[in-house]
């Protein structure tokens, strides 16, 4: 009981000398006491910063550069200076040692190019390999501990991701844009079309392709390619605007810097269905000479896997086919008047 007085005492004596204080204060103003009650008793509610990427676009845009590809052209009339024609685009370096990604028409029949850094650096650059599915190039400069892009292998895009396009849109000097990821691509070899890259609303114009499509964390998401295009010209298309998406472009490097080229195999069949209840795909066509018609695959046949792995799509197997080295033997398992076949089927490279 006695503890208990001494507490209660206690803390009524600190309750009575911070009421005194406060009294005091109030009755003897100055300018400390004025500060200090407005510490107590206005304190302001700090000021949230403004939503900014910018530290994603300085993690990435010293990475991005900009290309100028000259193409001589004969003059037609005797004795006249040839022609020289300038195609502008941006790359993206992807390796310290000077490996650098961009759009196979942005460097397509130049006889010189060049890339500009954006320190300032200028560089002639060679073309290691290009790639016409895909519409990509690889680059080289002779230069070392380079900016290189941050890259991520698990990356995942997702539609209504927001993304910033860099680039150097009509040479007006290194340019972001800003949009969200309006719809997402396959990262497979197979055949690509527009319905494959990532599609997005971010403006690229011309200039920008080559460039780089990074997330809001600097990330690299994909290269910029293009711009929706069709036959009509009186429908005005706007917001639609396509990159590769980065894992395609990185195998796409990876076997250009190894081969010069990519490599694709081949099987020679076409699809348009995949029937869920067997799952597997309907062979539509077989073409002639092709490996599938040496391994006696049939139109109407329904492929359910292809060695160990089921098939989920159309485009998964075409891509397990594509990205299988040539001249390799795979294990095909397939539905024929509802009966199970198995084949082994060796798959030649494509020629593009």
């Amino acid at each position: 009981m006695k503890l208990k007085s001494a507490l209660k005492y206690t803390l009524n004596a600190i309750s009575y000398g911070i009421l005194f204080a406060i009294a005091f204060l109030l009755l003897v103003p100055n300018s400390n006491t004025n500060s200090l009650l407005q510490q107590l008793f206005n304190q302001e509610k700090p000021t949230p910063a403004p939503l900014s990427y910018a530290k994603a676009v300085s993690l990435a845009s010293p990475a991005v550069v900009n290309i100028y590809s000259e193409e001589i052209q004969p003059n037609p009339r005797y004795g006249q200076k040839p022609h020289k024609s300038t195609r502008l685009g941006s790359g993206v370096i992807m390796d310290a040692n000077g490996y650098i990604l961009t759009n196979l028409h942005v460097i397509q029949n130049a006889d010189l190019i060049q890339v500009l850094l954006q320190s300032g650096q200028l560089f002639p650059a060679q073309i290691i390999g290009f790639d016409k599915i895909t519409d990509l190039a690889v680059l080289k400069v002779n230069a070392t501990n380079l900016p290189t892009i941050p890259q991520k292998n698990s990356l995942q895009s997702l539609v209504g991701d927001i993304v910033l396009a860099i680039g150097n849109p009509l040479n007006l000097g290194q340019t972001v844009t800003q949009g969200i990821i309006s719809a997402t691509g396959r990262n497979g070899l197979s055949n690509t079309n527009y319905l494959n890259f990532l599609q997005m609303d971010a403006a690229i114009n011309n200039g920008n392709s080559g460039g780089a499509l990074i997330n809001s964390n600097g990330v690299l998401v994909g290269i910029n390619s293009r711009q929706f295009t069709q036959s009509t010209p009186e429908l005005n298309i706007q917001g639609i605007f396509f990159a590769v998406p980065y894992q395609l472009a990185a195998k796409v490097m990876l076997q250009i810097i190894e081969n010069g080229r990519v490599v694709r195999s081949w099987l020679g069949v076409s699809a348009t269905r995949y029937l869920t209840d067997a799952k597997g795909f309907l062979v539509d066509s077989v073409s002639p000479n092709s490996p599938a018609q040496v391994g006696k695959i049939q139109v109407g046949d329904i492929i359910y896997q292809i060695s160990e792995q089921p098939i989920n799509s159309i485009e998964q197997a075409l891509d397990i086919v594509a990205e299988t080295k040539p001249n390799t033997a795979l294990t095909f398992k397939l539905y024929r008047q509802g009966k199970n076949i198995e084949t082994t089927i060796t798959v030649v490279e494509l020629n593009n």
